[in-house]
């Protein structure tokens, strides 16, 4: 039995507004808008992910350590080069280093690195 549930995820960026637009746009999913602040959510409202707008905020280095990931998210896709260009005409970047063969990672626009998983 669980004693918790997972009602969504909080990521650090510089821009709030343009990184829920990114995964907003890739997920489907419908945004609500705070100062410094954004949540987005599929239409059933089962989840969210919420972006808090930060100063000083620090990126990710990939694939090195200097400035950890911490985390990074796995979307499921159906065709890896099919959602490598939805993602990449979304803005996100996709660096040299690619460490598998059934997933690809990306860059966000605020330099999170995220992983296209097949289904």
């Amino acid at each position: 039995m669980a004693i918790a549930r997972f009602p969504g995820l909080v990521i650090d960026c510089p821009d709030a507004g343009r990184l829920a637009e990114f995964y907003g746009t890739l997920l489907g999913w419908k945004s609500t808008v705070q100062p410094d602040w954004v949540d987005i959510r599929p239409e059933d409202g089962s989840n969210c992910i919420s972006f808090q707008q930060v100063g000083g905020y620090r990126a990710p280095a990939w694939p090195g350590q200097g400035s950890p990931q911490q985390m990074h998210l796995d979307v499921v896709v159906e065709d890896l080069d099919v959602g490598e260009a939805a993602v990449l005409a979304l803005g996100a970047t996709k660096p040299d280093f690619q460490p598998g063969t059934t997933f690809r990672v990306f860059l966000d626009p605020a330099v999170h690195p995220f992983c296209l998983c097949l289904s």
